[in-house]
């Protein structure tokens, strides 16, 4: 089984938005309740959104933890980049319901992420915001046939969104 796609991981039995590993991080686990947002690695969540209070979410990511700083970002903008970078370049955002924007920053894995797996997570929570599934998102045998079947994408595939809205379709939402 894939573990990992892109930011997203599987930790034990849950995935988890982030690198929870790191004693100063931050991570967003996926539970079944909703989104806990913890910090420090800290056993307790600093907070918990039900998925029923979520509107929308929206997955950014960067290929590299440094393009994720303020640097980075300047970094990269000067260079012309057109990926996400800078200090929300890692950070999941969404309309939470009655219509409060809410953002978290999560801390960015040591290892590199891949286009095609940042593009992929990316959309797999666009979609699900799409088809008003969020909570499967927190359902862990979901989330692992879905990461399962989009992990193995070629690095150039065609139209990848087309493939989380197929797979999507497939199991369900």
């Amino acid at each position: 089984m894939t573990q990992y796609l892109g930011p997203l991981e599987r930790v034990g039995d849950r995935w988890v938005v982030g690198d929870p590993k790191r004693a100063e991080g931050s991570c967003l686990v996926l539970a079944a309740e909703g989104i806990e947002h913890h910090v420090g690695g800290a056993a307790e969540p600093r907070a918990v959104i039900g998925w029923n209070r979520i509107g929308s979410l929206e997955l950014r990511a960067t290929m590299r933890p440094w393009m994720a700083t303020r640097t980075g970002g300047a970094v990269l903008q000067l260079g012309g980049g057109y990926m996400d970078s800078g200090r929300s370049g890692c950070s999941v955002s969404g309309l939470l319901r009655p219509y409060e924007p809410w953002s978290v920053n999560y801390t960015h894995h040591e290892r590199t992420y891949t286009t095609m797996h940042m593009a992929l997570a990316c959309d797999l929570f666009t979609k699900a915001s799409e088809a008003k599934a969020l909570h499967r998102l927190g359902d862990p045998e979901w989330l692992d046939a879905v990461v399962a079947r989009l992990a193995p994408t070629p690095r150039w595939t065609p139209l990848p969104s087309r493939r989380v809205s197929e797979i999507i379709e497939l199991l369900g939402t």
